[in-house]
């Protein structure tokens, strides 16, 4: 009986044997320049995100951004809530899959809700720089489902501090990010 408890427990812990690949951390805040750049009008401001390892190969992440309409006296507020899953593929690199809750207001009763998946890797390719590239989809109820792509990287600076980017390109949509990051 005992034999059998210890092999139905090693079996139900396998998923989570794995952990990230060397050098990265899933625990991170960062905060910066954003900028969301449309064929409609251009608009930029500020965004604050951030991540939590819940486990070696599970993470929550969210993201909050307030920009202003270049062409217009008005500003919008992006906000981003999910979870993600990490499993190492190499020593330096992860399979990377997200799903989470967007938000977006304008105010005045222009506001949309809706979701988003993404899927891709994310690697260690130097002790001070890291990158990703993800394929994504976005759905809402205010808007049609549409697929994008994200590229991101970090150069370290030493184990805690460093420059982070991020680009979202989504057809007619180009939305982007920089700033510093810290890591623990």
């Amino acid at each position: 009986m005992k034999r059998s408890f210890l092999a139905l427990a090693l079996i139900a812990a396998l998923p989570f044997a794995a952990s990230a690949a060397d050098g990265i951390s899933y625990n991170y805040v960062q905060g910066g320049y954003v900028a969301t750049n449309t064929d409609s009008g251009d608009a930029d401001g500020w965004g604050l995100d951030g991540s939590a390892a819940l486990s070696p190969n599970f993470h929550l992440f969210g993201g909050y951004a307030n920009q202003d309409l270049k062409d217009f006296d008005a500003d919008f507020d992006q906000w981003r809530l999910g979870v993600g899953y990490n499993h190492e593929i190499s020593r330096n690199m992860d399979l990377l899959t997200r799903v989470a809750y967007e938000k977006f207001d304008a105010g005045n009763g222009l506001d949309a809700d809706g979701y988003s998946v993404e899927a891709g890797v994310r690697g260690a390719m130097t002790p001070m720089l890291e990158g990703y590239a993800l394929a994504g989809y976005e759905d809402g109820d205010e808007f049609d489902g549409d697929f994008y792509g994200r590229l991101g990287a970090q150069v370290k600076f030493n184990p805690n501090w460093g420059v982070a980017a991020d680009v979202k390109l989504v057809s007619g949509d180009t939305q982007w990010f920089v700033g510093p990051r810290l890591t623990w």
